[in-house]
């Protein structure tokens, strides 16, 4: 029986969580924590531009933010530096850690995927996603 692209969108979001939490256990990271260290691995941020990048992750949980930065604080993996949130030396080398058990973790999500594949799969998902933020708004 043919699901709906929705059915097999939240079924893969479900499964990729579970997945990636029970990585990044390894590391006493949560898939959240380990978004935050990578977004924050490019550049500090204001706390206001980190909530927008990562928003779509929260998903306006603002306890559950509240608790994923305050976790990250209290190990020493961020920092505030002139008002912008930041990367500790600390929280530089979680992420290279979480980062090989990630990468490690996409190819055995991703195997018998091709390139093509991929990227395509990705352009789909990306043009739906604008068409129906559109069509909601």
């Amino acid at each position: 029986m043919n699901k709906p692209i929705g059915y097999w969108i939240k079924r893969l979001d479900t499964a990729l969580e579970a997945h990636l939490d029970s990585t990044l256990a390894r590391l006493k990271l949560s898939r959240r924590q380990w978004q935050t260290l990578n977004v924050l691995a490019e550049t500090p941020l204001s706390p206001e531009d980190l909530d927008g990048i990562l928003n779509p992750f929260w998903g306006g949980d603002t306890r559950r933010r509240e608790s994923e930065l305050a976790a990250l604080v209290g190990r020493g993996m961020i920092i505030m530096v002139d008002a912008r949130i930041s990367l500790s030396e600390l929280g530089h080398a979680k992420r290279a850690e979480a980062l090989r058990l990630v990468e490690d973790s996409r190819q055995d999500l991703s195997m018998g995927i091709g390139i093509d594949e991929y990227a395509m799969a990705l352009s789909v998902l990306e043009r739906m996603t604008l068409n129906a933020e559109r069509l909601a708004g």
